[in-house]
């Protein structure tokens, strides 16, 4: 590449008799040295040497232990249990304590006949093994038709009341929140009290290949953006039964 003054005046001491062959790297570098020079006022001159003699003369944190060092939610209080059921009822959605699969299956189904669910959606076999009866007679595979659907989860985080769901189950992104009634079977060795002990659970559980989404329902689906009127079952459903099972 050739540079002179009259193509790339790179350099004010190149003139036309000294004429030599630049990289475009090094022209590159010249226009870029140049343009800065000009643009460069004492204002900005300031402010460059203010943050020069920060960074060579850096101060510590001026509050050392308001990052990070202390928890910011109130530690555990309660049994776990106790304190899940009460944040779940909060949020308007029913808990029904199970002290083994028996009761389990008793339960579901005694609420499956005194409502008059027909049309029952599950997917995953573990579940159905263990529920039997009603439950299997009435299966569809209509989700958007069907009158409660039945899933599993991930984990319970007890100081939330938030249940973790994760694509990777058999019943996928959508059976939770299809339905109008969303009925979750958990057990007590998926129990948590934080966020982070939840997502823990999720990396023991898969290692390096975790779910492409890991959601937290927290009670059942509400919305306040028209006029501040809360309304329940916009976006999910409208009713979340969550029946922990101790095992």
């Amino acid at each position: 590449m050739i540079c002179s003054p009259a193509l790339h005046p790179c350099r004010p001491d190149h003139s036309v008799n000294n004429i030599r062959s630049l990289s475009i790297a090094e022209t590159f570098y010249f226009n870029f040295e140049k343009t800065n020079r000009l643009a460069v006022t004492p204002s900005k001159e300031n402010i460059l040497k203010k943050i020069r003699a920060a960074l060579i003369h850096p101060t510590g944190m001026p509050f050392p232990n308001s990052e990070g060092n202390q928890a910011f939610y109130k530690a555990q209080q309660q049994e776990m249990e106790i304190e899940f059921a009460e944040q779940f009822n909060q949020l308007q959605g029913r808990f029904i304590f199970c002290v083994n699969r028996q009761e389990l299956a008793f339960q579901l189904n005694s609420l499956v006949r005194k409502q008059d669910w027909k049309k029952i959606f599950c997917t995953e076999q573990h579940l159905l093994q263990i529920l039997g009866g009603q439950i299997t007679e009435r299966l569809t595979g209509d989700l958007p038709g069907c009158d409660i659907s039945i899933t599993g989860c991930e984990a319970l985080v007890a100081r939330t009341g938030s249940i973790v769901l994760g694509s990777q189950t058999a019943s996928g992104r959508t059976a939770s929140v299809f339905a109008p009634i969303h009925i979750c079977i958990a057990f007590s060795n998926q129990l948590v009290y934080d966020i982070n002990d939840a997502l823990q659970l999720v990396r023991n559980k898969y290692g390096t290949q975790l779910p492409s989404l890991i959601s937290f329902a927290t009670g059942p689906s509400r919305t306040a953006d028209i006029e501040k009127t809360l309304v329940v079952g916009v976006h999910g459903p409208k009713e979340v039964f969550l029946f922990l099972v101790d095992n």
